[in-house]
């Protein structure tokens, strides 16, 4: 038994593996969609628009299987018309990764939208008049109160990435759930209930990853607002 618990237990590692870089993935397509939606350009408004449309619409799983699938399908007919190019074969890690971080960007742009928002825009505007470039205006006023604002809804959609890391297993990628699978078959006749109690231990994990970012994230909120009440006092 002690074998398909470190496998188990190794599958671990890659959901950490697929959740961070997803999570990177989604804060870029977040904070890009953000900005977008608060910029004066209609066609970046329509885009950002659009793509929390498509989000909204279509199921998580159905998403990384047309990525998975039909990205393959679409890259090598593309290559073929431009020359002759070998098959391509999109890795299952990266299909993930690119899928959830896809999904949960348009979740974080709401999220960010409504922090910078939330700002007030004689902040921004005190910047300008002191002769600051838009740039140094978000990066020294706008990011460090995003952030502190933006920390609640980035908590939610960090613990519900995580949990959706769980679907990379259906594109054959060995996470945690596909091991927890694999070792229910292999000790089905050494182990009673072999597919309950694996997948009932990754379960577990799964909560300890959950309630160490959320005692983790807690304390970065609590750090960040520090003073805040003074300030707005």
């Amino acid at each position: 038994m002690t074998p398909y618990i470190l496998s188990i237990l190794q599958g671990s590692l890659l959901v950490i593996q697929v959740g961070l870089a997803s999570l990177l993935v989604a804060v870029l397509l977040g904070m890009a969609g953000a900005l977008a939606k608060l910029s004066n350009s209609k066609p970046a408004i329509w885009a950002a628009n659009g793509y929390a449309t498509v989000i909204r619409g279509i199921p998580d799983l159905v998403l990384m299987l047309l990525i998975f699938y039909g990205g393959q399908i679409g890259l090598n007919h593309l290559l073929e018309a431009l020359g002759d190019f070998g098959p391509i074969e999109i890795n299952p890690f990266t299909a993930g990764v690119l899928t959830i971080g896809f999904i949960y960007g348009a979740y974080m742009t709401e999220t960010f939208r409504g922090a910078i928002l939330a700002i007030p825009k004689g902040q921004m505007e005190a910047g300008m008049a002191f002769g600051l470039r838009p740039w140094q205006v978000f990066w020294r006023i706008t990011l460090p109160q995003m952030v502190r604002l933006a920390l609640p809804g980035f908590t939610n959609n960090w613990l519900v990435l995580m949990k959706s890391t769980a679907l990379v297993s259906l594109l054959g990628l060995q996470d945690m759930t596909y091991l927890a699978k694999q070792a229910g078959a292999a000790a089905r006749g050494e182990v009673p209930n072999a597919s309950l109690l694996f997948l009932v231990f990754a379960g577990f994990i799964y909560l300890a990853m959950t309630t160490v970012s959320m005692w983790g994230l807690g304390w970065l909120e609590k750090k960040y607002s520090m003073g805040a009440g003074r300030e707005q006092a």
